[in-house]
């Protein structure tokens, strides 16, 4: 627009409505941000929460490994022992509790072997088994809401033909 012409309301009311229509703009993306914000903040809180006490839980499971090693060493003789019995009760709790919180002891003896689960320290060559099959457990394994915090140490079986 020339200088010396100065501008009609017809084209102050058009800068007007382009202006208007710039910020309606600015804010409608400004909402759907927030919108996008509150959606991720809610799937983070509910990440967070489902894994928070993982920590916790990874101090607890060497104590019920030390338990379950513990009753593998006690004699036949004393399998029905009162001590025993309130033993396995404590240990139950235990495993109840972490049942509870979502830990699951990973399977290992007859299953096919998976790097994701488990860590081969062993190889073993067993005909009665098939190959890739997990013959022992030397260390049992965990998931934590269906993701793995501990891999279960196993040894498996490797036919050589």
């Amino acid at each position: 627009m020339p200088k010396d012409k100065k501008p009609t309301k017809k084209d102050k009311k058009s800068d007007l409505e382009q202006k208007c229509g710039e910020y309606l703009q600015g804010w409608q993306r400004a909402q759907a941000d927030y919108d996008n914000l509150k959606k991720e903040t809610a799937v983070w809180k509910t990440e967070f929460t489902k894994y928070a006490n993982t920590d916790m839980i990874m101090q607890i499971l060497p104590i019920l490994d030390n338990f379950k090693a513990a009753f593998k060493q006690i004699p036949d003789s004393e399998q029905d022992s009162a001590w025993v019995t309130g033993f396995s009760y404590i240990m139950k709790q235990l495993e109840e509790l972490l049942k509870n919180n979502g830990v699951e002891t990973i399977k290992t003896v007859g299953e096919q072997f998976n790097c994701s689960d488990h860590e081969a320290i062993e190889s073993t060559e067993h005909k009665d088994y098939p190959d890739n099959e997990i013959t022992e457990e030397k260390k049992p394994g965990y998931t934590h809401n269906d993701k793995v915090i501990q891999v279960a140490k196993v040894v498996v079986n490797n036919k050589k033909e």
